[in-house]
């Protein structure tokens, strides 16, 4: 008798087929060997390690979570922290890899950073708009960058050690909330790469008005996307929206720079 699940690996049998397998691979990798085994046995581990943590295995042999978490952190490094996130949040992630350098360059552009005080990033992910942004802002600036996943903020704060950077774990829909809390009544640029097309409804809206809000006069809410949608939101509250498109990227993108009235 065939039981179900046990065909495809879906069902029970399948995800204990398969954890009864990768437990003894882990058991045999501790084995002392020297010359090509051993070469085998160390890719054999690394391949066990990050397929462990990919698909959320526990119980693998003597490996706990923790210690998989940390060799994968080895193993994979950015991208697969990057990757990781996108898995555990795929609505609330735009891309399944960074943004090119080309597409940050020109997002980037036109920023008047002698007059940025303060330059918040909503969804930084791993950081690939940090340290561009650092490089670029004074030295007396404030860079926030907000997430809701708290892997990407321990990761961020891990990595980022400049006294600028304040990485929250928190909601981009209490923005102007945030950063009263570090100590500024808004901010001169809000960037974002969420992806407005797939956020759980009302939470777009929400985040737009936020952003407007703690947007000051002459400041700007740069949007960078796979998908027009975006424009949708920002189009309510500012009037003024300069319009891109990065070639060079994975995959192409659409580039929105929405402008808040210097008299507003």
């Amino acid at each position: 008798m065939v039981r179900a699940g046990g065909a495809g690996g879906g069902g029970a049998n399948g995800a204990v087929g398969s954890t009864s397998a990768i437990a003894k691979a882990v058991r045999a990798r501790s084995a002392p060997c020297n010359g090509a085994a051993g070469l085998a046995n160390r890719r054999l581990s690394e391949t066990i390690t990050g397929y462990a943590i990919l698909t959320g295995h526990q119980g693998v042999g003597t490996i706990s979570r923790p210690r998989l978490r940390t060799r994968a952190a080895r193993f994979f490094g950015q991208w697969g922290v990057f990757f990781r996130g996108f898995v555990e949040e795929p609505r609330m992630v735009g891309s399944i890899i960074p943004s090119s350098r080309f597409t940050i360059r020109k997002m980037l552009a036109p920023v008047d950073w002698d007059q940025c005080e303060v330059f918040v990033e909503y969804g930084p992910g791993v950081g690939t708009f940090c340290q561009p942004v650092l490089d670029r802002l004074r030295r007396d600036g404030t860079l926030i960058v907000i997430d809701t996943n708290p892997l990407y903020i321990d990761y961020l704060r891990k990595h980022f050690r400049d006294s600028r950077f304040h990485a929250v774990h928190g909601s981009a829909a209490d923005v102007v909330e945030i950063v009263k809390a570090h100590g500024h009544d808004g901010a001169d640029y809000v960037l974002s790469g969420l992806p407005f097309s797939t956020l759980p409804e009302g939470v777009g809206p929400a985040i737009a008005q936020a952003t407007y809000d703690v947007i000051r006069p002459g400041g700007a809410f740069l949007v960078y996307q796979f998908s027009a949608k975006a424009r949708d939101f920002m189009a309510r509250h500012f009037r003024r929206i300069d319009r891109g498109f990065e070639l060079l990227n994975v995959l192409p993108c659409q580039l929105f720079w929405g402008w808040k009235d210097r008299e507003s």
